[in-house]
């Protein structure tokens, strides 16, 4: 509740007189007559109230003269809103009186009868009591004195301009406090009373004086369980409320359970806790706005007392937005204000989000750089910058798309899959630069600019644009591999480079895979112009490679290969003469050449290497060969018909001696 008026105003009425003469006229008293107090509040958490204590020290500040003598027998003081019981004490003898002379909601006007005259340069001292008490009714109601929970807040008063006032709180031992503007000092044991005690000091402007006291004490939490059944599973809620606070357990359970099964559909995720998940009341401490905390690992979403339905919706949207699926806070609550105000149109539940018109613009961020340490300012200014995000990205690629993330980044399955066959898992938690990649994975690919402006307008600091630049030259790249690829997969090395945003490494890769591709396109033209049909080997080594080395040097050998069968046919002697049929006689280069052929189809590249070497080499040898042979023939017949010759010259000699 902000603070519209001063702490105190004083009027007072002055009544100076000569002597023998008549009273004279009325005059304004302030500063003539000036206030200086020290206020107590205890807080009196079992009556539902607190009592406050104002003692008051008043001074006429006027001097009286021979002639005239002046008096103060009455003021008027503005306490807080919502305050009763009043009465007014006095030391100094008289009846003091206090009265109500008007009602606002910027305070309430005390008038003060003082039950005697104060003289010039005299003071008196007047102790003012009344009651801060609860109302009832709204659970953010401003004053709530409970003993779960205690809020309320507390002025100074003094005259205008007028140092020395002081205020001291004081709460009973076991709760803890949180303070918004004062300032106080504290809490320190109070020996009086057992409790704790907060003390402002004495305060130089009193009436700039306002402290925003929280204080929460959570006995035994009454639970209750029930359950509603969210996209085919039965989720069971254990709604953990204050004793003193049945109506949290109703009005938070009830809208938890309308909200989860509205919040499913719109996500399209699964539930992601098998285990009961807790909803607790709570005092919630450092939220930045948001009067909620999730806590995924315990299962457990604590709730504000005064939460209001938009918040509720909000956190149960956090059962899918949460550490366990996005890494990023802004993430998370973009998200989970998104489909809060998705769940509550659904619901007909009228609620508050955060808007950036209500944020100063000097406190205007990067998402990427708001952290769990920002400021107040930084915090309204992510909460609602973020869902101004959310909003144009639906708007973008629309709710499917959207679903389509959720659903892949529940099942740990990351952006960059392969185009056929079985999807590729284990992917760590959502960050910004996953979210973008599986959101433009799921989207029209016409929508990508549109998404890439997204992020920069909204996500990423002015050093990360670099980053975005390279990725999406690499993107282009990518893109025109898989084209390329066809009906193969890239490898997962690329893949992994993509997702890591490892871009030189990944445009390294792309590079060797090009080559390899190209190397493909070389075998398959001269296999075809051989008759021939590739084996799989290549297609095996590329999709599987870890480096491209492995890959390539298949290529290599199986465009080695074909090159040695292409040497054997141009070899092959096609219509072969008597002289080359000499030359092949105990050679089948035919057989060679089809061994070599189905060699290479089977992908035993060794052997089919081998075989057409061998059926080369008979076909270039036969002329040789042939000739050799013939020569050797020639030469074997010579031989043999002179050696006839001279057997039988030598038969012929032995015949004649014997003759005679």
């Amino acid at each position: 509740m902000a603070r519209i008026v001063a702490a105190a105003l004083v009027m007072a009425l002055a009544i100076g007189s000569g002597l023998g003469a008549d009273p004279a006229p009325v005059r304004g008293a302030t500063p003539d007559l000036t206030l200086v107090t020290s206020t107590t509040y205890d807080v009196l958490p079992d009556e539902g109230r607190v009592a406050v204590t104002v003692r008051i020290t008043a001074t006429n500040r006027l001097r009286d003269t021979t002639t005239r003598r002046y008096f103060f027998d009455q003021g008027f003081l503005n306490v807080l809103p919502g305050t009763s019981n009043f009465r007014l004490a006095s030391t100094d003898g008289g009846k003091p009186s206090v009265k109500v002379s008007s009602r606002s909601a910027s305070g309430t006007l005390l008038r003060l009868v003082f039950g005697t005259r104060l003289g010039g340069g005299k003071s008196m001292s007047l102790t003012l009591t009344f009651d801060l008490v609860d109302p009832g009714g709204a659970p953010d109601r401003p004053i709530r004195i409970s003993p779960s929970l205690v809020s309320f807040q507390a002025w100074a008063y003094a005259t205008d301009a007028t140092p020395g006032s002081s205020v001291e709180v004081r709460i009973p031992d076991g709760y803890t406090i949180t303070l918004g503007r004062g300032p106080l000092d504290g809490p320190t044991p109070d020996a009086a009373s057992g409790g704790q005690v907060l003390t402002s000091g004495t305060l130089a402007t009193p009436l700039a004086f306002v402290a925003d006291i929280t204080a929460d004490r959570p006995g035994a939490y009454v639970a209750g369980r029930r359950s509603t059944t969210v996209a085919g599973r039965t989720v069971v809620l254990e709604l953990r409320a204050w004793p003193d606070d049945p109506g949290w357990r109703e009005r938070v359970g009830d809208l938890f359970l309308r909200g989860l099964p509205v919040l499913a559909d719109e996500i399209g995720a699964p539930w992601p806790f098998d285990t009961t998940l807790a909803v607790q009341e709570s005092l919630v401490r450092g939220a930045g706005g948001y009067a909620g905390v999730f806590d995924p690992l315990r299962g457990l979403a604590e709730v504000s007392y005064a939460a209001a339905p938009g918040v509720i919706l909000h956190e149960a949207a956090h059962g899918w937005f949460n550490g366990r699926l996005v890494a990023d806070r802004w993430i998370a609550e973009a998200f989970a204000s998104l489909y809060a105000e998705t769940a509550a149109a659904a619901l007909e539940v009228p609620i508050t989000s955060p808007e950036l018109s209500a944020v100063p613009p000097d406190v205007a961020l990067a998402l990427n750089a708001w952290s769990g340490t920002a400021t107040t300012g930084e915090d309204a200014y992510g909460y609602a910058a973020s869902l101004a995000f959310a909003r144009q990205l639906v708007a973008v690629v629309g709710g499917d798309a959207l679903r389509a993330v959720w659903v892949a980044a529940a099942a740990r399955e990351p952006a960059y899959q392969p185009t056929a066959g079985r999807r590729e898992t284990g992917a760590e938690v959502v960050d910004w630069r996953a979210l973008l990649d599986l959101v433009q994975a799921s989207a029209a690919r016409s929508d990508a600019p549109k998404i890439d402006g997204l992020w920069r307008r909204w996500v990423i600091r002015p050093q990360d644009a670099p980053l975005l630049d390279a990725r999406a030259a690499a993107r282009d790249r990518y893109a025109a591999l898989v084209a390329a690829a066809g009906t193969w997969q890239l490898p997962p090395v690329i893949r992994a480079a993509m997702r890591a945003w490892q871009f030189e490494v990944a445009d390294r890769l792309i590079a060797d895979a090009e080559g390899v591709l190209r190397q493909r396109a070389a075998i398959e033209a001269v296999a075809s112009a051989a008759g021939l049909t590739p084996p799989d080997a290549l297609r095996v080594a590329f999709q599987a490679a870890q480096g491209l080395g492995t890959p390539a040097g298949e290529a290599a050998a199986e465009l080695a290969a074909l090159g040695r069968i292409q040497a054997a046919e141009a070899a092959r002697i096609e219509s072969p003469t008597v002289i080359d049929r000499i030359g092949l006689l105990g050679a089948d280069p035919e057989s060679n050449l089809a061994s070599a052929r189905s060699a290479f189809e089977a992908g035993r590249l060794d052997e089919t290497l081998a075989a057409a070497a061998e059926a080369e080499a008979a076909w270039r040898a036969a002329p040789d060969l042939a000739r050799g042979r013939i020569i050797s023939s020639v030469l074997l017949f010579v031989a043999a018909a002179l050696l006839v010759g001279l057997l039988f010259q030598g038969w012929r000699r032995r015949s004649r001696a014997r003759t005679h």
